[in-house]
């Protein structure tokens, strides 16, 4: 069996491919292609990959390509993790946001904007190529911003796809930590969209246990939000809404200081992430590494591997298990279109995700929710047809977007600096 990985040349790739090995036994994969346009990158992670296999017996063959079609081609399961425009893209979108006063987030505001785009074609791409050359074959998404990502490729796309974001298992990861339980043995009320939700209940072996791990939560909030500011705000929106928020949530209901906090920086996240990466990649050069460096987990995306592998089971085991990803509504959640994009738990088989129906949100939840989804089914719209029309409403109806004036200001700024990334009539 044929795994590929885009974006091969990510420094995520030895944290997946490591996943792998503690499921061979359900997931037999005998080739792992690697595809990357950066063939540095690529040649230096797919070299680490090799050694690693090599270190467990060699189960699974590794190669890499530039060639979009040879890395697809009759692949059971195609992992994106792509970054159009490296790193540098993202510093970008990051520094774009200060300009303009607002917040530049890599996946939200303004950054997720940019980084959706650059990036929904070339993922409608590589659904394209799977069409052709990998009939049958399922597409596991982790690049950012997932769940928009997710919504087009509903939308635009026959291929059966999923979208993952590491923030699910690592919030039922650290149930495991604190309530002494096995992570199957959790479930959790969770809805939302990617980066937007909220833990509504918990449960362990059929037990509620919410009151407890929310209180739990509350006392280790600094652990998540690190600025005194942006936790008091936090622990009172948590409070009010008796609910786990999503870490991103600080952006929504602590704006100023989240701005505040990123103003004050002396580099951008991505300044940091090139930091970040400039010594894995040294680590990644050495021959006598055959593992992940323990270096890796500064650079963020901790269970990475456990999200997708756990996914990669079910599917191919038919196991019908709950998991949470981004999939297609389908009435799942209450006053939500069918064929958009959500986050909630849904059953995971041969047969793809299946979104579970849900609680309706409470209107301080689903306003927000509405509010963002709006602009999420604008930004699938004018990342796939290039209309500025469908940008400028998008970006109109974002609450961490500036007045109308600005945005139609902020609009030709970021097209200007996309402009080699972006395709369609913008320009």
């Amino acid at each position: 069996m044929k795994i590929a990985v885009i974006g091969g040349g990510s420094s995520y790739t030895p944290e997946l491919v490591d996943g792998l090995f503690e499921r061979l036994d359900r997931i037999p994969v005998t080739e792992v292609w690697m595809m990357d346009p950066n063939q540095e990158r690529l040649q230096i992670t797919a070299g680490l990959a090799q050694r690693m296999s090599e270190r467990h017996g060699t189960p699974f063959s590794v190669h890499h390509t530039g060639d979009l079609r040879e890395a697809v081609k009759d692949a059971k399961y195609v992992v994106t993790q792509l970054r159009v425009g490296g790193i540098q893209a993202r510093i970008n979108d990051e520094k774009l946001g200060l300009r303009h006063n607002i917040i530049g987030q890599e996946t939200t505001g303004v950054g997720g904007f940019c980084c959706a785009l650059r990036t929904i074609p070339r993922i409608l791409d590589i659904a394209n190529a799977m069409e052709q050359y990998a009939p049958g074959g399922y597409l596991v998404n982790f690049t950012n911003p997932s769940g928009i990502v997710t919504e087009a490729l509903i939308k635009h796309s026959k291929v059966t796809s999923f979208g993952l974001c590491n923030i699910p298992v690592g919030i039922i990861m650290e149930v495991v930590k604190h309530h002494d339980c096995k992570m199957e043995e959790v479930e959790l009320d969770y809805v939302g969209l990617n980066h937007l939700s909220w833990v509504r209940a918990i449960s362990v072996g059929g037990k509620d246990i919410t009151e407890a791990a929310l209180q739990g939560f509350m006392e280790r909030a600094h652990e998540e939000w690190d600025d005194e500011a942006i936790c008091e705000s936090m622990r009172e929106a948590m409070t009010t809404l008796k609910t786990f928020c999503n870490g991103y949530l600080q952006y929504f209901y602590a704006t100023d200081s989240a701005l505040a906090k990123i103003k004050g920086k002396d580099k951008t996240r991505g300044e940091e992430v090139v930091e970040i990466e400039e010594s894995l990649f040294e680590k990644y050069r050495q021959k006598e590494l055959n593992e992940k460096p323990p270096e890796l987990s500064k650079r963020g995306g901790a269970h990475y591997s456990t999200a997708a592998f756990y996914l990669i089971d079910a599917i191919e085991n038919d196991a019908r298990n709950k998991q949470i990803v981004c999939c297609r509504n389908n009435g799942a959640v209450p006053t939500f279109d069918d064929d958009v994009s959500v986050e909630v738990p849904a059953i995971i088989g041969k047969d793809g995700a299946q979104a579970i129906p849900q609680a309706a949100p409470q209107p301080a939840i689903r306003g927000l929710m509405q509010h963002i989804k709006a602009y999420e089914t604008l930004t699938v719209e004018a990342a796939v047809t290039g209309s500025r029309d469908a940008a400028y409403l998008a970006m109109l109806g974002h609450p961490l977007m500036p007045n109308a004036k600005g945005c139609r200001t902020l609009l030709d700024d970021l097209l200007e600096v996309n402009r080699e990334h972006l395709q369609g009539t913008f320009f």
